[in-house]
């Protein structure tokens, strides 16, 4: 209750504060002017939406000074007319990316202001107040200190909460706090990490909604990877545009970013203790929108190193949409190519074909631990057996009895000699004594050589062993950090095809470089579905890894809510009549036929209109699409003026025009009938045919009457209105391409079309 609270008080007070119709200060919509001329990518999709009427300021090299600017649409808010009609209908992903920066440089200023200077906090009290409430949900009990009479957060904290410390420099704050244990200290990280993605997502969302932005489901994230040290992936954060160029007026705050934060136990002999790690990759869950809306999925990507290639997973039911960074930009798309620098990919070849194979290779090689192993076995083995049988041999002789011959020995023999050449005297010759000691000498001798080969090879097979065993733990090590990284990056990538630079995934969901929009396709259910980014290591055995920061935006849309002109033309004609009664073009969409003409004078983009008798429609919960399958009423059921005005009818008597401008123009026109069978009367004969040759119905004629109607005053309207708000030249083209086209246009029922006159 106190968080809903306090958003209240939040949103309310920049209602209050609203200069203008958007609900921004006017400080807040001169930044917002300067973020979106400084963001290419915004510029290019919404800048022309933010009409500043001002004075020009430039620097000496002519470059427009934005800086200048500002103040002069703070001081002046007149000078800036934010076009909420027109941005509303750009993509929304791009709208949530605005909106993202606004709220981080919003948080950036009340966190600077609580740390630096008290008296500043009192302008941005609400906007603190919701941001701690948001910290208190998740704040350990010990992180509090009374004050004034009430438990307040410890003032340590806020110290912490500085958006230019890097992980590392947070946790190592965090460690001199010591009335936290760790398991405090890391839910007071986690604590932090929460209330910084719940503001963020709150306030960006508020600000989504006075800049014209519409979602039923409004997701908004920031996160973290890395080895949390302060590496290039901080230096280069957020301040290079898709060209590499460096660039200003953006905010910086790359310790507004979480890291997935995990305890990690270090055992050593003395002692075992804790450390607060970050995750080398953040996942985050979502849903996709269901009810027949568009899933819209905008990154954004901020910090990275361009020597490591930005690898983001978009997964839903086991299959993976890779984005991949390039080397000069921040820009993602599915096209994995990269060059000089190391990617996830490279880092899951080296540990697999590599340090894994040379391990393997080792243990069960060719000339391996195995080989070895066996090798000195069966040396053992033989020697075993050598040993035996000399062993037998020395104990044979002990059973072998001592022996005397009165024939002297050879050694008597010639002791005599050295006798008798002496003149030494007399010798007399003594018996010979046969006691085999010379034999059991020299098998004593081969025993003992035999025992130390045999212990040798049983030592060496032992430390073979133990060598093996270390290296199949440390296979199994690596292998288990291979599975995750195989399961971070997938092994089920979907394939595509790309045109223009938008990519087509085979389940027709959608990726657009210009953008950076994901969109999964309308389904009915709604699906479960994760964004993963990922850290690349420094080597594939190495822990550290640099940073990557990106924010994460998802949010459900209608089906051609980006259509630049959308009219619905509800219940517009009379029953089984087809005259239009009213103009189908109002004032205020003055801005988006001059974007239409402005489109249709490049010739390089192509320029096609689709016309459709859509027949019986249906409601699939979001808009009125065809009935595949229609069952026709003779009359409306009940009382005929009550039910025929139920919204379950009118609603289906629809028709609508669309003006889609993209990497093409296309021109829409629909129209469909409720199911109460028409009684029109045809007399064309052309139409007949058709009516019976493809079974079509005077619905589905009704219809395709009504799409001429449209047709035929699209082009009476814009051939008028582009002389009204063009020169004559510029007017001329466009009449003549229109008109051109529009000649050339059928109108499709069922399986047929037919030519406009035929509707004449």
């Amino acid at each position: 209750m106190k968080k809903f609270y306090l958003l209240i008080v939040l949103f309310l007070s920049f209602s209050a504060n609203a200069q203008l119709n958007e609900g921004l200060t006017p400080e807040e919509r001169a930044y917002l002017f300067h973020v979106v001329k400084k963001s290419p990518i915004l510029n290019n999709n919404l800048g022309r939406y933010f009409d500043y009427q001002g004075p020009e300021v430039t620097f000496p090299n002519g470059k427009t000074n934005y800086d200048s600017i500002e103040l002069l649409i703070i001081n002046n808010p007149e000078h800036l007319i934010i076009r909420k009609e027109e941005i509303s209908k750009s993509t929304k992903g791009l709208l949530a990316e605005a909106s993202n920066k606004m709220a981080v440089w919003e948080l950036n200023k009340v966190l600077l202001a609580k740390r630096k200077n008290p008296n500043n906090l009192k302008q941005y009290q609400n906007e603190f107040d919701a941001f701690e409430s948001f910290l208190e949900e998740k704040l350990p009990a010990e992180a509090y200190r009374p004050k004034d009479g009430e438990q307040r957060p410890h003032p340590k904290i806020y110290n912490v909460l500085n958006p230019s410390l890097s992980l590392d420099d947070k946790v190592a704050m965090v460690e001199t706090m010591r009335f936290l244990d760790m398991q405090e200290k890391m839910e007071l990280l986690e604590a932090m990490n929460h209330a910084l993605n719940t503001y963020v997502k709150e306030r960006a969302e508020i600000i989504y909604l006075h800049l014209g932005g519409e979602a039923e489901e409004f997701d908004n994230v920031l996160m973290a990877a890395g080895d949390g040290s302060g590496t290039s992936g901080l230096l280069e954060e957020r301040e290079k545009n898709e060209r590499g160029i460096w660039n200003r007026g953006l905010p910086k705050a790359v310790g507004l970013f979480p890291y997935d934060l995990k305890l990690e136990t270090i055992e050593s002999k003395r002692k075992t203790t804790q450390k607060i790690e970050p995750a080398r990759y953040a996942v985050h869950d979502f849903k996709t929108a269901g009810n027949n809306r568009l899933t819209n999925v905008h990154v954004d990507v901020w910090g990275y190193n361009s020597e490591k290639q930005t690898t983001v997973v978009i997964e839903k039911n086991g299959r993976q949409y890779l984005l991949f960074g390039s080397k000069d930009t921040r820009f993602l798309s599915p096209d994995s190519s990269f060059s000089e620098g190391s990617t996830m990919q490279a880092v899951i070849n080296e540990l697999e074909f590599k340090h894994i194979a040379d391990l393997e290779e080792k243990i069960s090689g060719r000339r391996g631990f195995d080989y070895w192993i066996d090798y000195n076995t069966k040396k053992k083995n033989s020697t075993e057996i050598k040993l035996q049988k000399k062993e037998k041999e020395y104990s044979d002789l002990g059973y072998t009895p001592i022996t005397t011959s009165g024939k002297a020995s050879r050694r008597v023999k010639r002791s005599k000699r050295k006798a008798v050449k002496a003149n030494s005297g007399t010798f007399s010759g003594v018996p010979t004594t046969s006691s085999q000691r010379s034999e059991r000498k020299k098998l004593q001798d081969q025993i003992v050589a035999l025992q130390g080969a045999y212990d040798g090879y049983i030592s060496k097979i032992k430390q073979l062993k133990i060598e093996k065993q270390e290296a199949i733990d440390k296979r199994a090590i690596l292998e288990l950090r291979l599975d995750q990284f195989k399961v971070m990056l997938g092994q089920n990538w979907m394939s595509y095809i790309e045109k223009d630079g938008l990519y087509t995934f085979e389940d027709s969901s959608t990726f657009d470089f210009f953008t950076q929009e994901f969109q999964f396709s309308p389904k009915e259910l709604s699906e479960d579905f994760e964004i993963r980014l990922l850290a690349i290591p420094e080597s594939s055995l190495s822990k550290n890894a640099d940073e990557v920061m990106m924010h994460a935006s998802v949010m459900d849309a209608e089906p051609n809510y980006d259509a630049r002109i959308n009219l619905e033309l509800n219940d517009v004609f009379a029953s089984d009549q087809w005259d239009l009664p009213q103009s189908l073009f109002r004032d205020q969409d003055s801005v988006a036929l001059h974007v239409f003409f402005e489109s249709l004078l490049d010739k390089k983009i192509d320029f096609n209109i689709i016309s459709r008798g859509q027949g019986i429609g249906k409601w699939n919960g979001v808009k009125t699409i065809k009935n595949n399958k229609p069952e026709t009423l003779d009359r409306y059921p009940g009382t005929p003026s009550n039910s025929k005005m139920d919204s379950t009818f009118v609603r289906l008597r629809k028709s609508e025009v669309m003006v889609r401008i993209d990497r093409d123009i296309v021109l829409e026109v629909n129209s469909f009938t409720d199911p109460v069978r028409s009684s029109i009367s045809v007399s064309n004969e052309t139409i007949l045919s058709a009516m019976s040759k493809y079974q079509l119905s005077k619905n589905d004629i009704l219809s395709a009457h009504r799409t001429a109607t449209i047709m035929i005053a699209l082009q009476k309207e814009i051939n008028t209105l582009a002389g009204t708000y063009l020169s004559r030249e510029d007017a001329t083209k466009v009449i003549d391409r229109f008109n051109k086209v529009w000649r050339k246009t059928r109108i499709s029922v069922g399986r047929t079309s037919f030519k406009l006159s035929d509707f004449e």
